[in-house]
């Protein structure tokens, strides 16, 4: 379908802001030392750009711009960071612009080394080149067969001079010298691939990690083995040496543990089991500093400090998301500031909007808290409760008891929450007397006072528990509230009202005091989910059949129907005013509904299907979450800061693809000329003069241009000055004095003379004004627009003066008078002006009515002007009459 030049593709209404909650990928991290500020650097890759953290207190200090595709290797020197995607690879200054591109591979690139004013890239086929930075040209390129030698790993030795050492999935190594293009020698290996090659502390001493979990430290001067290590926890991802005084070496591995070995005592000091919960990507050492920096695919980024008397690492510093896709994110309290989520990782997580320090977790859900506690269980996963899939949560009590109430995959127990403590609760909520293993927990609601907990069941039973003891405190219906699943649970503000919705089709209104059903209605369709916004009442409604249903709890009727989506509807949220809904559908679309209207008046497609979508209770941003991604996504809400259409969009608007936000906020970018022209829809209504010809239609103008005509003489008058303005005489450069012994000023001389007039008399030199010329045409022409826009330019004494000059006696005729006639006449029948002609009109005939009955053709003119006038005055009256009356009526009446 083409669109028309002036028809809009994207959303009119949000706009990507930036995404929370991501930190790392299974990329391995690069760590930068910045010499002019003494400190460390590192740097993550984050899908399609990188963050660089200041290790000191781990705080962001630049996000890179985005590239293309995402990130697929990255390497950082003293200058620059080099970042890879695809076939292409780009250098980064000041950790955000692109500065330098380079194009030549032609398959993956899996490996980038700086080389001083060089660059080493590899690719997945084994080509080598070697870039000149500041040129972008190719100094070297090397092909290698991969069937004899894939390139795995890459080195630059130090203290070897244009060297470097190449690791390949076949076991051997060769060492290359670039300049001469020579290969100098190979190693012969140990049969199994290389997985990773780091410099020792050591000069000639290279650590070699290999696919077998095997550790080489080997001398490449004289080809020799130093010494093994072995780790049972798969290939080696990644190796460092601590270089603050203690020979210790760290491996990382697949499991997500580090193991730790002395290089003196060739033993293992020390493991570091579940240091990520995923592979670890990379770790490295910090230079003389006992800092040891991992990251992993499990979207962490931690730092871990080596202070304790066995040589143990503890946790100091981290920067942790999700590792697994979200599951349910709502805003928490009521200054938009903090968004719990819950994730397939068992994690219930909250994060700021405004910066990432304020972020935290709750941690993981524990089948029992103090029994782990007790025993001290190194290894929780068989305690942990499965992921959350529904929560509410209320702030209103936070501070005496939980909040939260989070129902989990699979159980039949809810957990409870606390934000303040941000940790699990003390209760797990359930009804007595189930047996059935089948039985799962479906929906859950708090009350706006954070005293009750409403749970629906998979049986069809709807529970109440006080959340400050647990108590269970009743349920809705005899037995149970549906007959199936129960699909969602909502309390009004008030804690009068209680809806329920069952899969089986019906919707029903309980009391919330003595659980007796109030009312019970049928629906459509199978309802998928529920949402109510309490200070509105207006329960949203997304039913299996992917339309949309709208009631009004008061009146219990349905009062808009949407339909449209052609995929389930994955999640809803209303705008804090209650005017929109929005919804989130697996048909990758996010649709934004008007209530009052009744239209859609915003759609736009994601590359991936939305789950979850919240709107902050300020309004200022939408939250959203998506299949297999990990963050958290804001779109800013154009209609804040910007004139935005809400027009209802056409049943055939085909709506386009916007990309994700990045981790970056998105900064205001200057429009081309071709954008900024407006389209159909922004460009501002213009009234008209006069909407329709049958209507009376005033002027723009003030009143003090005509409200005070035919006061003018008494204005004048109030406003003549007592005496005439004297000027001061200008004193003498040597003031005089008076003889005597005391200083006196002589008075000055008074001037009797009479000051003589200085106004001119022009008598007969007098001309005809613009305005009498303009009569004067109008007698010929019939045209009086020009004359009546002279007059409204023309203040209340140039107004006077003009009609004082119409009489013959001052320069005037009866011709021009009988123009005038004409020209009010004309505004009195187009309506238009209605104020002014009644001013105009009125001080004509206060200033000339002694020679008006005089002149016939004046008479007769002033007859007819006479009719309009009454028919004019008689049909606004009678339009007066009837409001007065039906004002009177409302006042009066007892509605």
């Amino acid at each position: 379908m083409e669109r028309g030049p002036g028809e809009r593709t994207a959303s009119a209404l949000f706009a990507g802001f930036r995404a929370l909650g991501l930190f790392s990928s299974d990329i391995p991290h690069a760590v930068r030392f910045s010499a002019l500020k003494r400190r460390f650097y590192v740097t993550t890759c984050v899908g399609k750009s990188f963050h660089t953290y200041d290790v000191q207190k781990l705080s962001l200090v630049a996000v890179s711009n985005s590239v293309p595709q995402d990130i697929c290797c990255m390497a950082a020197d003293g200058r620059l960071v080099f970042a890879a995607y695809g076939n292409v690879f780009s250098a980064f200054a000041r950790n955000k612009e692109v500065v330098h591109t380079f194009k030549g591979h032609k398959a993956e690139i899996c490996l980038l080394q700086p080389f001083g004013d060089h660059v080493i890239s590899v690719d997945t086929d084994s080509v080598l080149i070697i870039w000149h930075i500041y040129s972008e040209e190719e100094y070297l390129q090397l092909s290698f067969d991969k069937s004899v030698f894939k390139i795995s790993a890459i080195l630059h030795p130090s203290t070897y001079l244009n060297k470097i050492l190449l690791g390949s999935e076949q076991g051997s190594l060769q060492l290359w010298n670039v300049k001469s293009n020579k290969l100098l020698y190979t190693f012969a290996g140990w049969k199994v691939g290389v997985t990773a090659l780091q410099q020792a502390p050591a000069v000639d001493v290279v650590a070699v990690g290999l696919m077998s979990g095997q550790i080489i430290i080997h001398n490449i001067k004289f080809d020799e083995t130093l010494m093994k290590f072995r780790q049972d926890w798969g290939p080696i991802t990644s190796i460092s040496f601590r270089t603050d005084g203690h020979p210790v070496m760290a491996a990382g591995s697949p499991c997500g543990h580090i193991g730790l070995w002395d290089l003196e005592d060739k033993k293992l000091i020390n493991q570091m089991r579940n240091a990520h919960s995923t592979a670890i990507a990379g770790l490295t050492f910090l230079h003389r500093e006992p800092l040891l920096v991992t990251n992993g695919a499990d979207n962490a980024l931690r730092i871990w400090i080596f202070d304790g008397p066995a040589g143990e690492g503890r946790l100091l510093r981290f920067r942790m998301g999700h590792s697994a896709p979200l599951t349910k994110i709502r805003y928490y309290g009521q200054n938009g500031q903090q968004i719990l989520s819950a994730s397939q990782d068992g994690t219930l997580q909250s994060f700021s909007t405004v910066h990432e320090k304020f972020n935290k977790s709750l941690g993981h859900g524990l089948i029992n808290k103090k029994r782990v506690k007790r025993k001290g269980l190194q290894n929780t996963m068989s305690v942990r409760l499965p992921p959350v899939t529904e929560f509410a949560a209320e702030e209103a009590r936070e501070s005496d008891w939980d909040g939260i109430i989070a129902c989990h995959q699979g159980k039949l127990s809810c957990s409870t929450w606390n934000y303040q403590r941000s940790t699990i609760g003390a209760y797990f909520l359930r009804p007595g007397g189930l047996k059935t293993d089948s039985t799962t927990a479906t929906a859950v609601d708090i009350t706006s006072c954070g005293n009750f907990a409403v749970i629906g069941l998979s049986s069809g039973a709807v529970d109440v528990y006080n959340m400050q003891s647990g108590i269970h405190r009743g349920s809705f219906g005899r037995d149970q509230a549906h007959k199936g699943s129960v699909r969602g649970v909502a309390v009004d503000g008030l804690n009068q009202l209680t809806i329920t919705a069952g899969s089986e089709g019906v919707l029903k209104f309980w009391n919330f005091k003595n659980k007796v059903l109030i009312h019970s209605m049928s629906l459509d369709s199978s309802p998928n989910s529920m949402l109510l916004h309490r200070d509105s009442g207006i329960l949203g409604l997304a039913l299996d059949d992917f339309s949309i249903s709208v009631l009004d709890i008061e009146t219990r009727k349905i009062v808009r129907e949407f339909s449209g989506h052609q995929g389930q509807i994955n999640d809803m949220t209303f705008s804090p005013d209650g005017r929109w809904l929005i919804t989130a559908s697996m048909d990758c679309s996010i649709r934004t509904w008007d209530l009052p209207s009744g239209c859609l008046i915003d759609s736009f497609l994601l590359d991936s299907a939305p789950l979850n979508v919240t709107m902050s209770p300020t309004g200022d941003f939408l939250a959203t979450s998506h299949v297999d991604h990990l963050g958290i996504y804001l779109w800013s809400n154009i209609s804040l800061y910007s004139v935005v259409s809400l027009r209802p969009l056409p049943t055939d608007y085909v709506p386009s693809v916007v990309m994700l936000p990045g981790t970056c906020q998105t900064q205001d970018v200057e429009l081309s000329e071709e954008t900024v022209e407006p389209s159909d829809e922004m460009i501002e209504y213009d009234s008209p003069e006069q909407l329709n010809e049958q209507l009376v239609t005033l002027s723009l103008l003030p009143e003090s241009r005509w409200k005070n005509l035919l006061n003018l003489d008494v204005i004048k008058k109030k406003n003549k000055p007592k005496e005439p303005p004297t000027v001061p005489r200008s004193a003498p450069f040597f003031i005089p004095t008076v003889p005597g012994l005391v200083t006196r000023y002589a008075a000055p001389e008074q001037n009797s003379d009479p000051q003589q007039s200085k106004v001119v008399n022009l008598g007969i030199l007098a001309q005809k004004s613009d305005f009498c010329l303009k009569l004067e045409e109008g007698l010929v022409n019939n045209k009086y627009e020009a004359a009546v826009t002279l007059l409204k330019e023309l203040g209340p004494s140039g107004i006077e003066t003009e009609l004082r000059s119409l009489s013959p006696d001052c320069g005037g005729s009866v011709d021009i008078m009988k123009s005038f006639l004409k020209m009010i006449g004309m505004m009195l029948d187009r309506k238009r002006d209605f104020e002014l002609a009644q001013a105009y009109l009125a001080l004509f005939l206060k200033l000339h009515l002694k020679m008006l009955p005089s002149e016939p053709v004046l008479l007769e003119e002033m007859t007819k002007l006479s009719s309009q006038l009454e028919e004019s005055w008689i049909h606004l009256q009678s339009l007066f009459n009837q409001s007065m009356c039906v004002l009177n009526y409302i006042k009066s009446a007892l509605l």
